[in-house]
Order: C-alpha cells, then sequence, then structure tokens
C-alpha cells in the first residue's frame, strides 16, 4: 500500500514536473528563435546593400547622360530649334546667292555665255523643297560660276571700250584725210616720191597713227609718206584694229587679207594696232615701194 501511495500522481507532485517540461521545450526553442532572429537581421542588412547599390547604379545613370547631352549639346529640347536654325540658314543663303546670280545673268546677255550659271540657278530656285545641306552645295556651286560669268563681262567690257575708242580715233582721222584731200591735188605719179600734192597727216596724230609715224620714221620716211598712209589706211579700215570685210574676209587696219598673215608678225595680230602696222608697211614696201607708191594704186584701181 506503501508503495502504491509513493507512485501516486498527486497534483502537488505532478507540477513541479509539468514545470520542468515547459522549461525544456523553451530551452529548445531559445536557439531555433534566435537562429531565426540572426536570419531575419541578415536579410535585413543585405536588402539594404541592395537597395543602396541600385540607388548608387541610378545615380551614374544619370551622371552619365547628363555628360554626353552636355558634350553633345544636343539635348532633346534643343533640337527642334537647331533644325530651324539650319533652315534660316539655308534660306538666306539660296536668297542672297540668286539674287546676285540672277543680276549677273542679266548683265551678261548680248557680252558672254552664262548657260551654266542659269542651270545652277534653275537647281538653287528649289531651295524651299531641299535639305540645308543640298542647298548649301548648290550655293556654293552658283557663286563660283557667278565669279566666271562676271569676270568674262569685265573682259567683253574691256574689248569694248577698245574698239569704242578706236572707232572714234578713226572717225576723227577720217575727217582730218576728207580736208587734206579736199585741198590736195589729184594726178601725182606713183614714183613714191613727195613732189607735187599728196595727202597730208595729222599734225598731232595718236593711237594707232602716231605708233605709225614713228615707224615710218624709223624706215626713213617723212611726213608726206605719213600723209599717204593716213589717207590710205582711212579708207581701208579707218585705222580701226578690228575693222573686217564681211564680203572678202579682209582684216584689221591694213585690211589683211586674210587677216591670219599678220601672224608672221604677231601672234596677238587680230587686237594689237603695232602688230598690224608693222605687217601692212611690210606689204607696202615689198608691192609698191611706199605708201604714196600704194595711195596712187589705190586711187587709180581702188585697192592696193
Amino acid at each position: 500500500m506503501q508503495n502504491q501511495s509513493s507512485h501516486t500522481n498527486t497534483p502537488e507532485a505532478s507540477a513541479p514536473t509539468r514545470r520542468a517540461r515547459r522549461a525544456r521545450r523553451s530551452w529548445r526553442k531559445g536557439p531555433i528563435v534566435a537562429a531565426g532572429a540572426v536570419v531575419a537581421v541578415g536579410a535585413l542588412v543585405g536588402s539594404g546593400f541592395a537597395v543602396q547599390s541600385a540607388v548608387a547604379a541610378q545615380h551614374d545613370s544619370i551622371a552619365e547622360t547628363a555628360a554626353l547631352s552636355a558634350a553633345t549639346n544636343l539635348r532633346v529640347e534643343q533640337l527642334g530649334s537647331h533644325a530651324n536654325v539650319l533652315e534660316a540658314r539655308a534660306v538666306k543663303a539660296a536668297e542672297d546667292t540668286l539674287s546676285g546670280a540672277n543680276d549677273t545673268i542679266t548683265a551678261a546677255a548680248g557680252k558672254t555665255d552664262a548657260t551654266a550659271l542659269a542651270s545652277s540657278v534653275a537647281a538653287l530656285e528649289d531651295y524651299r523643297l531641299l535639305a540645308p545641306e543640298r542647298v548649301f552645295a548648290l550655293a556654293e556651286q552658283t557663286v563660283a560660276h557667278t565669279g566666271a560669268v562676271q569676270h568674262a563681262i569685265a573682259e567683253a567690257d574691256r574689248i569694248a571700250a577698245e574698239q569704242q575708242a578706236a572707232a572714234e580715233a578713226a572717225a576723227r582721222a577720217a575727217a582730218e584725210a576728207a580736208a587734206a584731200e579736199k585741198a590736195a591735188s589729184s594726178g601725182s605719179s606713183g614714183s613714191g616720191s613727195s613732189g607735187g600734192s599728196r595727202p597730208s597727216g595729222p599734225a598731232n596724230p595718236s593711237g594707232a597713227q602716231a605708233i605709225a609715224r614713228d615707224m615710218l620714221a624709223a624706215r626713213g620716211m617723212g611726213d608726206d609718206q605719213f600723209g599717204c598712209l593716213v589717207a590710205l589706211w582711212n579708207k581701208e579700215s579707218g585705222w580701226n584694229v578690228y575693222a573686217e570685210n564681211r564680203s572678202s574676209g579682209a582684216y584689221g587696219i591694213p585690211q589683211a587679207l586674210p587677216g591670219s598673215k599678220m601672224g608672221s608678225v604677231g601672234s596677238d595680230w587680230a587686237t594689237n594696232p603695232a602688230t598690224q602696222i608693222e605687217w601692212g608697211l611690210g606689204y607696202i614696201a615689198g608691192r609698191y615701194g611706199t605708201p604714196c607708191g600704194a595711195w596712187d594704186s589705190s586711187q587709180s584701181r581702188g585697192w592696193y
């Protein structure tokens, strides 16, 4: 009976036992909870590092984008403005170039060929339909053609001025020769001497006639022969270096036939009065001896 009593689970006896078991279970759970807390803290710490890395990477990307934008100067808000400025420059270049080119084409009429310039102008006139780069290229090409045509116009004006001066000098010489012929007697011999009445030359010749008088003097001939020469070439060409007989092809002051014969004296035979006079005096010397001999032949036959 005592032994059975000693093993009986009374409330007082079982209470300590239950507390001991709870204590053991709490002790066993403690390390597990602590380990879980460590893992949680580690996860939070790792997550913090990940967030910081992402933020840093984002800041680096923004900085690189800003640097690239500053280096190229092509920010999105500026692209439209940049295109407008380029187009405005192209329009101004085209309009300025066309204005000068059209004036040059007008000035070239009757003086020089402006076909290449006109073609460039026609292409550039469509500038509002073209890309700015194409407009700039066409404007540069048109400016080059304009310069070439302007140079040709200047040369044509120079030649025209020389021709006008020669024509005026010839007209004055013709008037002087007409007055001399009116006073001179006819029927003189063709011997080339200064005997009898001969045409007289101007007292103060200029231009081509002054050159001729000096050349005659170098050949030992005086004013009497000069007067015959003045009258002769007044009749033939009016002392015009560009005089041309369209029916026969005779050319220049001495009316060489063809004019290219004078190339034996100089390659500038078509424009240089000295070259033409030198050739003419040689021709007269070889065929008539003197200018007065050539003049007498011209008077009797109508040519020399």
